[in-house]
């Protein structure tokens, strides 16, 4: 399967942001993805509260479709969590902050991710994982997303009742894959492809 976004490229256009104020931050990852990938990041996403597994945070989706995700995610005060097992993998590179975490297979070892950091989960793994003060990350996931969707929207629906953010979360990943969707349409159907 063709996917859209290169974990490389995208490592490299997150460490371009490190270091920076929140809002100047958000603005060079933005920019800096609008400029490598023309036409498929959200310019104004909208930032929703999502709790899930546990840990509890915002996020602002960038790109969606059924095969990727796109989103910056964090939480100025500090949250804690399970990653959850899924189906999809998880490229992901520290901007703020940072996150302690541990896995199953060395439940002993305490491994801390700095900014500019490149972090991986590989599908069907998990990991326990804190993210103290000021932790923010730009995180892309490839593989069947639509799997993921029960364990993220699962805390909001069931023990926390925040209908709101589930309806916001649905009505926001709707949209981009619509138009992730036409955008692909578009390509197939162009002249000369």
């Amino acid at each position: 399967m063709a996917y859209t976004f290169d974990p490389d490229d995208l490592h490299a256009i997150a460490r371009r942001a490190v270091g920076l104020p929140f809002d100047e931050m958000v603005a060079t990852v933005i920019g800096e993805l609008d400029k490598a990938y023309p036409g498929h990041i959200d310019m104004t996403p909208e930032w929703l509260f999502t709790t899930s597994a546990g840990f509890k945070g915002s996020m602002a989706v960038l790109y969606a479709s059924m095969s990727e995700y796109l989103m910056i995610f964090g939480n100025p005060i500090g949250t804690s969590g399970f990653s959850g097992r899924h189906l999809v993998e998880f490229h992901d590179t520290m901007l703020a902050g940072e996150m302690w975490s541990y896995t199953e297979e060395n439940p002993g070892t305490k491994v801390v991710s700095s900014p500019g950091d490149r972090l991986f989960l590989a599908r069907g793994k998990g990991k326990m994982f804190t993210i103290p003060d000021g932790a923010w990350m730009l995180e892309y996931a490839r593989g069947p997303i639509a799997t993921s969707l029960p364990l993220a929207l699962a805390d909001a629906t069931l023990s926390c009742g925040d209908f709101p953010s589930v309806g916001k979360t649905f009505r926001v990943y709707s949209k981009l894959t619509l138009r992730a969707l036409r955008n692909r349409r578009r390509r197939e159907t162009a002249p000369g492809t």
